[in-house]
């Protein structure tokens, strides 16, 4: 049995190819602007009620830290520390989420999810 293809003047796909690769074109164009934007984004977080503020950027950069003088306590560094590791952690997984969720608003159609391993 013989199948018959198409003619679409020697190329494959035709029409459809070429639609295809400038939707993939105009869609790597917008993530690569999302991503510049999400970038220049800046997030705050706090931990230990308020004790430690940690303000990062998208570029996973920590802009600005603040720590209340009633958490530092020289008998107790070890608590310091911790809540500073934890505003940092909970700042950094801020960024990832965002960057996750604003990349599947824009590639969820064609299944891509966040694209992690853009930022």
């Amino acid at each position: 049995m013989k199948v018959r293809l198409p003619n679409n003047g020697g190329a494959m796909g035709g029409g459809n190819m070429q639609a295809m690769l400038k939707q993939a074109q105009k869609m790597q164009e917008d993530m690569a602007a999302l991503q510049e934007e999400l970038e220049q984004r800046e997030y705050e977080v706090s931990a230990g009620g308020g004790m430690v503020t940690v303000k990062i950027n998208g570029k996973r950069q920590i802009v600005n830290m603040e720590i209340k003088p009633e958490i530092v306590d020289p008998d107790d560094i070890e608590t310091l520390s911790d809540v500073v590791v934890a505003a940092v952690n909970e700042a950094l997984r801020r960024v990832e989420e965002t960057a996750n969720e604003e990349m599947a608003k824009l590639t969820g159609p064609m299944g891509l999810g966040g694209m992690p391993g853009l930022m």
